[in-house]
């Protein structure tokens, strides 16, 4: 039987293994430490997702290889040119198709509801290192090096791995007022985990997926206000209690806190609206979001916050949030 080969076992990966395992593939899922879900059907694997030979011969045979890498935010420039290059050598010896989990950064500030017929106009180094990948990555499936090559951008998640869950979620299940590094009342898109999980299955198994990016289909924007909001009463906890941390006082806790420097770098998503349209995704595969009150409902498993509760990864249906 194929094998789907994903590199990178954070939410992302560890969530895109359990979908395909619980509809019957076999999946291979490689990080540093060898760490994974537990399932019969996801084979766990130690390696070095710079070792092109070794992802090389772990991609022999694949159906897929997922990109699914989240170098450490202040290391980017560091660690993922040798990773994507190990991607792309991988899938140009294996002749199986590169799916990558890809995000917004590429466009750079944006004045209006984003498609992906936006440019890739980014110009800060981090920024315009996501879109100089998927440029790398299309170039070598049009010069014919690999297959087929699709990209997946979601925008910041619901479950993990965002302002949300970083910064906010604890102090709102706590009933603490929470300081928040933006704008509490401008539009903003925010995606499910599963959802993301379900649209890189799609790109890799579909082949009308292949050789353009894709957006996730995600719930409707909300401000961090409304976001809140709609969080503590899924959650059972106290009605959110917000402040904006002035900006001085943020940059200045930049030099203390690595995560809020790095926040510091896509402030502009949040200074206005951040829309992210999905429409392609729809209308081609019928994809709808996860929703919206069951998403958050993880949220807060996953931060602890329902007690007897126990977090899962549902892959998510077609549905309406």
């Amino acid at each position: 039987m194929a094998v789907h080969l994903i590199v990178g076992a954070g939410m992302v990966g560890s969530t895109t293994a359990r979908q395909l395992a619980d509809r019957g593939e076999q999946v291979r899922i490689v990080s540093r430490s060898g760490r994974g879900p537990t399932h019969p059907r996801v084979e766990r694997i130690a390696a070095d997702a710079t070792d092109a030979d070794r992802l090389g011969e772990l991609a022999q045979g694949a159906t897929a290889i997922y990109n699914c890498l989240n170098p450490a935010y202040h290391r980017w420039l560091t660690d993922w040119p040798p990773m994507a290059a190990a991607l792309l050598t991988a899938a140009e010896r294996s002749g199986a198709p590169l799916v990558i989990a890809g995000c917004l950064y590429g466009y750079g500030e944006v004045t209006g509801p984003m498609t992906e017929e936006n440019p890739l106009a980014a110009t800060h180094p981090k920024l315009k290192m996501r879109a100089d990948m998927w440029r790398d990555a299309l170039a070598a499936q049009r010069a014919g090096r690999i297959r087929a090559v699709t990209e997946v951008r979601g925008s910041d998640y619901l479950q993990a791995q965002s302002i949300f869950s970083f910064v906010m979620g604890k102090p709102l299940l706590a009933g603490r007022r929470t300081f928040v590094p933006a704008p509490l009342d401008v539009p903003h898109t925010w995606t499910s985990i599963n959802d993301m999980a379900a649209m890189l299955v799609t790109a890799a198994t579909d082949q009308r997926a292949w050789n353009r990016a894709w957006h996730v289909p995600s719930v409707s924007p909300l401000t961090i206000r409304e976001l809140a909001t709609r969080f503590t009463k899924v959650a059972g906890a106290p009605a959110p209690k917000l402040a904006t941390i002035p900006g001085p006082i943020f940059r200045a806790a930049g030099f203390l806190s690595p995560m809020l420097r790095e926040l510091q770098t896509t402030a502009y998503q949040f200074a206005r609206p951040f829309v992210m349209e999905s429409t392609a995704a729809t209308t081609t595969f019928g994809r709808r979001p996860q929703p919206l009150d069951e998403a958050l409902r993880e949220a807060a498993v996953l931060l602890g916050g329902v007690p007897g509760a126990t977090a899962g990864t549902p892959q998510a249906r077609p549905a309406t949030a």
